[in-house]
C-alpha cells in the first residue's frame, strides 16, 4: 500500500479526535475506537456516500450541494451507530462533526497525489514577480 493511504488514515484519525474534543455530543472510548472509526468512516464514504449522492442528486442540486452536508453527516452518524466504541449524539452534532471533518480531509487530499504519493509542491516567484510552481530539472 501506498504512503499516501495511511497518511491520509493517520489524518482522518486525528480529525475525528478533534472532532470529539470540539463536540461534546461525539464521544469516543479510547484512542483505538478513532483509528477503527477512521477506518469505518474511509469504507462508508467509499461504499455508500456515491450511492446516495446519485440517488439524492435532484435535492443536491436544488440546494446548490448543500445536501452533501447532510449525506456527509450521515455518514458519520452511521460510523457511531456501527461501532460500540464511537458514539454521535444527534443530527447537528454529526452536521457540525462533518463540516470540521470534511476540511481537514480536503487537506489531507490536496496534499496527497493522484498517485497516492505525499506530494510537495515548491514554489518561487517569476521574472514578473508572480508565484510558479518551480520545476524539478
Amino acid at each position: 500500500m501506498r504512503m499516501g493511504f495511511w497518511f491520509r488514515w493517520l489524518l482522518n484519525a486525528l480529525g475525528l479526535l478533534l472532532v470529539s474534543w470540539m463536540f461534546p455530543g461525539i464521544q469516543v472510548d479510547g484512542v483505538g475506537w478513532i483509528f477503527i472509526a477512521a477506518l469505518i468512516l474511509g469504507i462508508l464514504n467509499a461504499l455508500i456516500r456515491p450511492l446516495l449522492i446519485v440517488l439524492t442528486l435532484p435535492v443536491t442540486v436544488l440546494t446548490m450541494g448543500l445536501f452533501i452536508l447532510v449525506i456527509n453527516a450521515l455518514m458519520l452518524w452511521l460510523t457511531g451507530f456501527l461501532l460500540a466504541g464511537f458514539h454521535v449524539h444527534g443530527f447537528w452534532t454529526a452536521l457540525g462533526g462533518a463540516v470540521v471533518l470534511g476540511a481537514i480531509s480536503l487537506g489531507a487530499n490536496a496534499l496527497v497525489g493522484d498517485k497516492g504519493r505525499i506530494e510537495v509542491i515548491e514554489m518561487q516567484r517569476g521574472p514578473d514577480g508572480d508565484w510558479q510552481q518551480r520545476n524539478r530539472d
